[in-house]
């Protein structure tokens, strides 16, 4: 029986053989990474820098950027290298940091999104309370919170999956890391109890995905009483873009995570992945945060002023 301390390295998926197909993968995913690097950096520069935008939103949207640079820097440089140099190989010990990093950067995020709509629910139906129920050291808190909660959850999952005895050789049959093909790989009915923390997991993030439907729902009949139609506007086009993306997101973690090992085709695996691992970071600075006016003339500020000065 092979255990997994006998493992020095783990073969991740290769998207193709060939060597141009290659090269076009490292450029596309390469795009991919300085879209989300300078679209996060951008916000999270921005924050720190004009006073006006240490708000509760504000410093929420902050946390999310740091999250969403440390979810995509966890799989794709890796791959972008292993395409790159022509190679699959991923360490035993760069097998587990992505496991942990994507999980707990992945989980922390979520529990940061369900905290940023409870955030709109408090300022669109509850405006009179906004200062006491989010006070700086209440937002501190719970941005604390998703962190801590991620981190715990992160090693859990890590130290449970890694601590399997490994018997059916070292192949992932993903671009990176993911527990279910880790999984696939340990001995027959040993990976139970992981599959039973992963539902856990899920129920977890089933009933913060329903606490976020309920706050938008509030939000979306507290706007309907709103006489201008250009507040309905306004909300809906906020809130309806949080949705998608958080819809998205859980939609897609939860089907990677909890589907049957037997229901396995290699492309459904990769897109679905993709869609949870890699485009949120990307799109989420765009849906969240560049579309907010007061966070655009900011960063349009930073910046001339950043030019100027060069």
């Amino acid at each position: 029986m092979t255990n997994g301390s006998s493992i020095t390295q783990f073969l991740l998926l290769a998207f193709t053989e060939t060597r141009e197909l290659q090269l076009l993968h490292f450029w596309l995913f390469l795009g991919i990474y300085l879209a989300a690097l300078l679209g996060n950096g951008l916000i999270i520069i921005t924050i720190a820098c004009d006073h006006h935008l240490h708000t509760p939103m504000y410093f929420f949207l902050f946390n999310l950027s740091l999250l969403d640079l440390g979810s995509i820097s966890t799989t794709v440089p890796k791959s972008m290298a292993n395409s790159l140099w022509d190679n699959r190989a991923i360490s035993y010990i760069g097998c587990v940091a992505q496991v942990f990093f994507l999980f707990f950067f992945s989980s922390a995020e979520y529990f940061l999104l369900t905290i940023m709509s409870y955030d709109r629910y408090v300022a669109i139906c509850k405006p009179l309370h906004y200062g006491t129920l989010l006070s700086t050291r209440a937002c501190v808190h719970m941005a604390a919170a998703a962190w801590g909660a991620g981190f715990l959850n992160a090693l859990l999952h890590t130290a449970n999956t890694f601590s399997l005895p490994l018997c059916q050789g070292n192949v992932v049959e993903q671009f990176f890391c993911e527990i279910p093909h880790i999984l696939k790989l340990s001995c027959s009915h040993s990976h139970l109890g992981e599959s039973g923390y992963l539902g856990v997991s899920a129920a977890l993030a089933f009933g913060c995905f329903v606490f976020i439907v309920v706050s938008y729902v509030q939000i979306f009949r507290a706007v309907l009483r709103i006489p201008l139609e250009q507040g309905w506007h306004k909300a809906f086009s906020t809130c309806l873009p949080h949705l998608a993306v958080v819809s998205l997101f859980v939609s897609t973690a939860m089907f990677a995570n909890l589907k049957s090992p037997s229901i396995s085709f290699p492309i459904l695996d990769l897109v679905v992945s993709l869609l949870y691992s890699v485009i949120p970071p990307t799109l989420n600075p765009l849906i969240y945060s560049l579309r907010n006016q007061q966070l655009k003339d900011a960063a349009s500020k930073l910046m001339a002023g950043f030019f100027k000065h060069h």
